[in-house]
């Protein structure tokens, strides 16, 4: 399985994406979008932005859990990691970010 973006509706009608690495796992998820097509630009813009250390913001979650964010050029949030057991994993989440975003597809099921 490659990396892939999977594109979902939610129940309150919003849109969410989450980028998923090749073995499935989830390593970015998208905030919400009240349209399809600004969920469109957020992949886009997760596709233009992963590549750039400047974008990943290294922080801790609210139990102490390390995390990170990744902004767009204009500094919002344009994906959320999961919480990870130490710094290391969660660097190795942000190179699986960089690594898996531009090529990855777009499993549309909204």
């Amino acid at each position: 399985m490659s990396a892939k973006f999977i594109l979902k509706k939610a129940a309150d009608g919003q849109y969410r994406f989450v980028l998923k690495a090749s073995n499935g796992e989830t390593i970015l998820t998208s905030e919400l979008y009240t349209s399809k097509a600004s969920a469109e630009k957020g992949i886009a813009s997760v596709r233009e932005n992963a590549g750039d250390d400047a974008r990943y913001v290294k922080k801790d979650a609210k139990n102490g859990s390390p995390m990170f964010n990744l902004r767009a050029g204009n500094n919002q949030v344009i994906g959320t990691s999961e919480m990870y057991s130490g710094a290391a994993a969660r660097d190795g989440g942000i190179a699986a970010v960089k690594g898996a975003a531009k090529n990855a597809v777009v499993e549309d099921q909204a």
